[in-house]
């Protein structure tokens, strides 16, 4: 009597290759596949990561040169605005002195007229359209000096 435990196993044919010799090579082509494939998706995974930590490298490198430019950016627009600034400053002033000397030569006119006396009264070159026509004492010519490490 068979026992309880007893599956009918021993009843049953053997298949792939349990125990027949024409399926021991294709068992272990199979088998040297596997270890193959599974070789190849190592390396492949590892080559994955590899470039993923060579982009997150790159990622960071390039915030940081993002940050130094925009640093950069910021220090230059706070110059642009200063000098805008006081260009503005500069050329309220020069109305104001243009419009005094207009108010002088006005009076000298006056003068002249009233006293009879013949006075040298300059012409008022208009220095906001023509600045680069504005009298000057000095005949040496402007220079300027660009340092990039500034920026």
């Amino acid at each position: 009597m068979s026992s309880p435990n007893n599956h009918n196993h021993n009843h049953l044919p053997p298949t792939g290759s349990d125990n027949d010799p024409r399926y021991a090579n294709i068992d272990e082509r199979k088998r040297k596949r596997m270890i193959s494939n599974r070789e190849s998706a190592r390396r492949s995974r590892a080559k994955k990561q590899q470039r993923l930590d060579e982009l997150l490298a790159e990622i960071s490198q390039l915030e940081n040169d993002n940050n130094t430019i925009m640093k950069k950016i910021d220090g230059a627009t706070q110059m642009y605005v200063g000098a805008a600034s006081q260009n503005n400053v500069l050329r309220a002033q020069l109305t104001e002195l243009t419009e005094r000397l207009h108010s002088l030569n006005s009076v000298l006119h006056i003068a002249q007229e009233v006293s009879g006396l013949a006075l040298e009264i300059p012409e008022i070159p208009d220095t906001l359209l023509e600045p680069w026509q504005l009298p000057c004492s000095v005949q040496q010519p402007i220079t300027a000096s660009f340092n990039m490490d500034m920026f």
